[in-house]
């Protein structure tokens, strides 16, 4: 029963990892900006949240209101800051964890140091009875329905629509897209949007059960970082399988070796960078 548990506690982590690193790897593949920032926009996103439930008590509003709130913080940051940097990846690195310091430092002058939570909604709390007499709590399991959720939609959208169809192709080459007279700033603009807004809600539902606190920017971009990496740059597939892949292995890593837990999750990433350098799904773009 203990490896059944460990293994809902994987899938749920991952189905948190996935509504980051999706948006996450799609900015990677699209634009080549390396944002580091992204995990700033999850504690951002869980911090207005937690204002708006504090005032409402409405947890879906929360949701909502943490991921738009953070569309329009994302929007500044990517139109005055981000985009003046071009193609300079050291530059866009360097300007993106000084933008995790200054908001992490807004965030505490606001919401202090302490560890906060979201209540979970009334319906999302208590234990739930799965078959094979494991109980389970029903928050972390409607997470997981909820991440596949998200993932339908997402893949339909990248796979059904014409939307999906030239964000492919600007991953695959994104120069062919420019010269067909399509905006790829604009294109790139509504990933960084739809991006930041799946940070911002991550941030909502994660910290109704891994709390919100001054530092857990860096521990959630760490892993949606490992994801995008196993699954591959611009790979809608990669991060689905990437964050399964690293929300088990991190769970099972600290259950069974907690001293190397983090060698457990960075460990099996450095061996499959020796073998396929562009993750498991990624490709020359």
């Amino acid at each position: 029963m203990n490896w059944a548990l460990q293994a809902l506690n994987g899938i749920s982590l991952g189905a948190l990892l996935f509504l980051m690193a999706s948006g996450f790897t799609l900015i990677f593949g699209l634009a080549r900006v390396v944002n580091m920032a992204h995990g700033a926009f999850y504690l951002l996103g869980g911090y207005f949240g937690l204002t708006v439930l504090r005032a409402t008590g409405n947890f879906w509003l929360a949701l909502l209101i943490g991921g738009v709130s953070i569309i329009v913080i994302s929007y500044f940051i990517e139109r005055y800051l981000i985009r003046r940097t071009g193609e300079n990846h050291l530059a866009q690195v360097l300007l993106t964890v000084g933008i995790v310091y200054v908001l992490a430092d807004i965030a505490l002058s606001i919401w202090g140091g302490d560890s906060l939570s979201l209540p979970p909604p009334a319906f999302a709390r208590g234990p739930i009875d799965l078959p094979g007499g494991i109980v389970y709590p029903r928050y972390r399991f409607l997470l997981i329905v909820f991440g596949i959720f998200i993932g339908i939609l997402l893949w339909l959208l990248y796979n059904r629509t014409q939307i999906g169809a030239i964000v492919r192709a600007g991953v695959d080459d994104r120069e062919m897209v420019n010269a067909m007279g399509i905006n790829i700033d604009r294109l790139f603009a509504l990933v960084f949007a739809l991006a930041a807004f799946l940070a911002g809600m991550s941030g909502v539902a994660g910290g109704a059960f891994l709390a919100l606190y001054p530092g857990a920017e860096w521990e959630i971009l760490v892993l949606a970082l490992v994801v995008v990496i196993v699954g591959g740059l611009g790979s809608l597939e990669g991060a689905m399988v990437g964050s399964l892949i690293v929300g088990l292995v991190d769970a099972y890593g600290r259950w069974l070796l907690p001293q190397f837990s983090h060698f457990v999750v960075f460990g099996p990433m450095a061996i499959l960078l020796l073998f396929r350098p562009k993750g498991l799904f990624g490709r020359e773009a």
